[in-house]
């Protein structure tokens, strides 16, 4: 019997534990259940604020840059330094409408376009192939069909729409992920522009070709 008034005397104390003290307020820090020896530091989280020191780094500042080749967000409140220019980060013209050619601020030259190539060879070949024909090295291995680049509609497609799809993707889930988070916004630029070279050298022909370098490729 004694065991039973036991047993019935520590359920109400537990009972009491866990729901008596609902909607209290506490005046003193709760009950540390685990220690800190056990768990070093969780017992108190430090908050981090802007512009104030840190003695856990070198230089004292709280502050830390970006890591290497981090990408800078191209969304946010309409303020946002990032949404000053449409055309950069949206690919959009001043009327709302997908916006033709390269934004003003960017310098599309022989850099620029290398740039392109370089992004265009880790992200888009895969699954583009490497002239942009649909014939990537994902399709030996089942995926389905994926666009090639040198049809009419591709080749008519403003250069912000072409941008707006490497941003946010086509079909997800199904077909094309969205590149923001790998590609910041010139870099994506630079891949539209080696596109629209990659479909200018299917419809290249000799007129096409400087004279001073028609000597170097046997043209007369």
């Amino acid at each position: 019997m004694r065991n039973v008034y036991l047993a019935t005397f520590f359920l109400v104390i537990l009972t009491a534990s866990i729901l008596g003290v609902r909607g209290s307020k506490f005046t003193h820090p709760p009950m540390d259940v685990f220690p800190e020896p056990f768990f070093p530091g969780m017992k108190e989280g430090r908050k981090i604020h802007p512009q104030s020191s840190a003695d856990f780094f070198a230089d004292g500042r709280m502050d830390r840059m970006p890591p290497p080749q981090v990408v800078a967000s191209s969304y946010g409140p309409a303020g946002q330094p990032l949404r000053h220019d449409d055309h950069l980060y949206l690919g959009k013209a001043r009327d709302g409408t997908w916006a033709r050619g390269f934004p003003a601020s960017l310098k599309v030259d022989m850099k620029f376009l290398e740039r392109g190539r370089d992004r265009f060879t880790i992200y888009c070949a895969p699954c583009h192939g490497a002239v942009g024909d649909g014939n990537g090295v994902t399709k030996h291995y089942g995926m389905g069909t994926t666009a090639t680049y040198h049809d009419d509609r591709l080749r008519a497609m403003p250069e912000g729409q072409i941008y707006n799809t490497i941003s946010n993707g086509l079909a997800p889930a199904l077909n094309m992920p969205p590149y923001a988070d790998k590609l910041a916004p010139a870099d994506r630029w630079a891949v539209i522009a080696y596109l629209r070279a990659l479909q200018r050298a299917q419809t290249g022909s000799l007129a096409d070709v400087p004279d001073a370098h028609k000597q170097e490729l046997g043209i007369k």
